[in-house]
């Protein structure tokens, strides 16, 4: 199975489910431009979430889909929560992310938790640096960089 980019999410305000698009530009060591997580002075620039993930919740009988859990770029084909930190990836032809973060800790329950009832980013989603930016589009290829790959296969 090909990994890709299923949808790109943006906001202007942290903690809120994301509004998609069809492309965004991701610069270098910064994030997506216009989106509130976006910052040289964190390694959480980006969020991705699978969408397999999310299915998780829809099966649950959540009304979900991408976005709503404030992931930057919502996947399809690659199970994230098994990248380890450092691993490297490519998106289209040119754009390099590290990972920088798996999951996190959610202190206080943020607007989508209270509106979902529950949440998978903090063990499901991640969080990347940006090495090298470009223009992002849905349906992108994403290449996981062999060298550094994750602990398990799924």
């Amino acid at each position: 199975m090909i990994a890709e980019i299923i949808s790109i999410n943006v906001s202007e305000k942290k903690g809120v489910r994301k509004k998609p698009v069809n492309s965004a530009v991701i610069k270098n060591n910064y994030g997506i431009k216009g989106d509130a997580h976006a910052s040289e002075k964190w390694h959480r620039q980006v969020s991705l979430l699978a969408i397999e993930s999310i299915k998780k919740m829809q099966d649950k009988g959540l009304k979900v889909g991408p976005g709503d859990f404030a992931e930057n770029i919502t996947t399809k084909g690659v199970f994230l929560p098994n990248l380890i930190v450092g691993t490297k990836m490519t998106i289209g032809e040119n754009i390099e992310l590290e990972v920088s973060q798996i999951g996190k800790v959610c202190h206080s329950h943020c607007a989508i938790y209270k509106q979902a009832g529950d949440c998978v980013m903090p063990s499901e989603g991640i969080f990347v640096k940006v090495l090298k930016g470009g223009i992002i589009k849905t349906g992108d290829e994403i290449t996981i960089n062999p060298d550094n790959q994750s602990h398990s296969s799924h």
